[in-house]
């Protein structure tokens, strides 16, 4: 359901957020649980906030079908990621392997060139961007870790399926994590930042399986050490607490609804979409059919005029956020689990009517 007089918002990140999630994150900012204290001041070392990490812990390895094996963190910077996850697993005369499907990934193998080898093992950069590339049949037996965003938010293009290799495998998921059902057992390391489907900027989840610990191959300082956060049970320093109780409140949200459910109704709203890009001949969607995120969406107008035009209609109709990233231009639409499929409806209804003003223009 809309939310009533408010605009809707298919911003790429910080994201939508579900009504409910968003009154109950505000109830506990004037009152958290009855304790007369808000959320945000309670200790980051007492009761309350030990129960809100448990169970978010609980949620994560539930709802990514993970057991003992795996370690959950929540922890802070995005893209302290890039350059945490080379610190720790890539020694200075290995060779980590990046699959280049857009700018995160771009980025994150430029961050690993400062602690060893980063070597692209697929790229899609000369053809824009525009496919998600495949891994090659044969790769290097030696690397210390293998590289991938699961879903290009700047882009549009997704990985469908989580490739099988020897190599630890490493994957941003900051965009489409519990979008879909996944085996995210394939990973030895993911993480996601929360500000797209988990909950609000500030924090970062990390999931690492316990058997990579003992790769770390660098005397780092504690907050730069994944080791060193699990001893501490991710409390080194004060956490973003409100963040995190969003991101639980997320994750309750997803539980509710199941992941299942989840994934149909984000496939609808993307296949809605999409075909209505395939039909209208305003507007062209930038990526491979093969390809196509179910969470970002990416196209253009066929010209300045029928942009423009496009670009009012949103702004009259509470249409909020789909001006694509400053490196790609056109629009871009997200399409997160928050968003319900009738405010893509409504989008649509949008597009047909700025056809119907051209064709009477």
């Amino acid at each position: 359901m809309i939310r009533e007089k408010k605009m809707i918002n298919f911003n790429a990140g910080p994201a939508a957020l579900p009504e409910e999630v968003l009154q109950q994150a505000a109830e506990a900012v004037r009152d958290y649980n009855g304790t007369g204290l808000s959320i945000l001041e309670i200790p980051h070392r007492g009761r309350l906030f030990d129960a809100i990490m448990e169970e978010s812990r609980h949620l994560v390895k539930e709802l990514c079908g993970l057991n003992e094996d795996y370690e959950v963190l929540w922890l802070q910077g995005g893209r302290l990621q890039f350059a945490m996850i080379p610190m720790n697993f890539l020694p200075p005369d290995g060779t980590a392997g990046y699959v280049d499907s857009g700018q995160w990934a771009a980025e994150a193998m430029d961050y690993a060139r400062h602690y060893g080898k980063a070597a692209a093992l697929a790229s899609s950069r000369e053809q824009g961007y525009t496919f998600f590339p495949g891994l090659p049949s044969a790769l290097p037996g030696d690397l210390a870790y293998v590289y991938l965003v699961s879903n290009n938010t700047i882009y549009g293009t997704q990985c469908r399926e989580l490739p099988a290799v020897t190599a630890p495998l490493v994957a941003d998921m900051s965009s489409d994590i519990l979008s879909m059902r996944r085996d995210y057992t394939a990973c030895s390391l993911f993480y996601a930042v929360a500000q797209k489907n988990l909950g609000t900027a500030g924090v970062t989840l990390v999931v690492i399986r316990k058997d990579m610990l003992p790769r770390i191959c660098r005397t780092l300082p504690p907050m730069l050490d994944y080791a060193a956060h699990v001893r501490s049970s991710a409390v080194l320093n004060t956490p973003p607490v409100f963040a995190i109780y969003t991101s639980l409140l997320m994750l309750r949200w997803l539980k509710a609804r199941g992941i299942d459910a989840v994934e149909k109704e984000n496939r609808k709203k993307a296949a809605m979409l999409y075909e209505e890009l395939d039909r209208n001949p305003l507007f062209h969607p930038l990526v491979a059919p093969e390809s196509r995120s179910l969470m970002n969406v990416v196209f253009r107008a066929v010209n300045a005029d029928a942009e423009k035009s496009f670009t009012d209609l949103c702004a009259a109709n509470g249409i909020a956020n789909i001006k694509g990233h400053r490196s790609a231009g056109g629009f871009r639409v997200s399409l997160y689990n928050s968003i319900p499929a009738e405010a893509v409806q409504e989008l649509i209804a949008v597009m047909q009517e700025t056809e119907h003003k051209q064709d009477h223009h």
